[in-house]
């Protein structure tokens, strides 16, 4: 035998047989968590199919009200030739369903209703999505304070919390609608349309905050004895800057799942508000009113009142399902 060879040469045709392996052999490219999700939520077919409904709807919500000024859609127009009759109903069958008016004609007025359910479904979005960013930053604020501080400051905060909590959400909104709308106009803000959504941005946002603020307040309580905090605590950095740039970014899983969860709550609740009569008013249009108007024709004109209302059980439906998949893709304690 020859003598055995050295640890330089050994070296050497170690490196040269690693030079010889295929590249997506010699590279092992680790993964971030947003990747990780990524990854569990595309194995997620309901998911999936959830997301590009979502996708489709927040497409229409920001493209209807540019259609609607373009005269595509005619959410406003009145078409008298096709309603007449005992109580103006719509002259064609199905509620004068057609290639012109895929979803038919409103009794009465004879308004597109598919051209309505769109910008409704433009108006309802927005108003959830306002509300859920607001009871994001609410709720984060409250629940990063509470948490990091302990103490008086986290047993007030949580009292504040578990106190507007107590309250019937729905009575409330209800009951505060008059005198909160009164003040919003008297800050300038236009009366009618501008004057309701911005009321159901409001109590909405603020309303939802509480429960997120319990959640994030939780998670704090675990975070807050980490080195990095630790770490950022020893360098001298403030308060503000632990909460916000230290703490913050660690919680940007619960918050997206919140999100997700929340707005399709949000949705229904403006709808719900809507349909009472506190929400956005005719003639602008919202899924809520629009049921609300099609209650009085739910025997005579039965698509009037179905089509609007399979509409908005399916835009919750997706987003909650979304919510869902990206709580079960988020968690890594949850069974996939």
């Amino acid at each position: 035998m020859g003598a055995p060879l050295s640890q330089i040469e050994l070296d050497a045709e170690t490196v040269e047989g690693i030079g010889a392996l295929p590249e997506r052999e010699r590279k092992i490219a680790g993964r971030s968590p947003a990747q990780i999700a990524w990854l569990h939520l595309r194995r997620d077919v309901v998911s999936m199919i959830a997301l590009g409904v979502c996708v489709l709807i927040v497409l229409i919500a920001i493209a209807s009200p540019f259609l609607a000024n373009a005269k595509v859609l005619e959410p406003y127009a009145f078409h008298n030739s096709l309603v007449g009759g005992l109580g103006s109903m719509p002259t064609g069958g199905w509620g004068g369903m057609g290639w012109s008016h895929w979803f038919g004609v409103e009794p009465g007025t004879g308004r597109d209703v598919f051209s309505r359910v769109l910008l409704g479904v433009s108006f309802s979005i927005l108003i959830a999505t306002s509300a859920t960013l607001l009871s994001v930053l609410i709720g984060g604020v409250i629940g990063i304070i509470s948490g990091y501080m302990g103490g008086a400051s986290d047993f007030w905060l949580s009292r504040f919390m578990d106190l507007v909590l107590c309250f019937p959400q729905t009575l409330m909104l209800l009951a505060l609608s008059p005198v909160l709308k009164q003040r919003i106009s008297d800050l300038g803000v236009p009366a009618g349309t501008a004057t309701s959504a911005v009321y159901l941005i409001l109590v909405l946002g603020f309303f939802s905050g509480p429960y997120f603020g319990r959640i994030i307040r939780g998670q704090v309580l675990s975070l807050r004895n980490r080195e990095f905090v630790e770490a950022a605590r020893s360098l001298g950095a403030k308060r503000r800057r632990i909460w916000f740039r230290e703490l913050a970014p660690n919680l940007w899983a619960p918050l997206l799942v919140f999100a997700s969860l929340t707005l399709p709550l949000n949705i229904g609740a403006e709808a719900a508000l809507s349909f009472l009569g506190v929400g956005l008013q005719p003639p602008t249009p919202s899924l809520g009113n629009i049921l609300s108007n099609s209650v009085n024709y739910y025997s005579a004109d039965p698509a009037f009142f179905y089509l609007p209302g399979i509409t908005l059980v399916l835009i919750v439906l997706a987003f909650n399902l979304l919510g869902d998949g990206l709580r079960d893709a988020l968690d890594p304690k949850s069974a996939r």
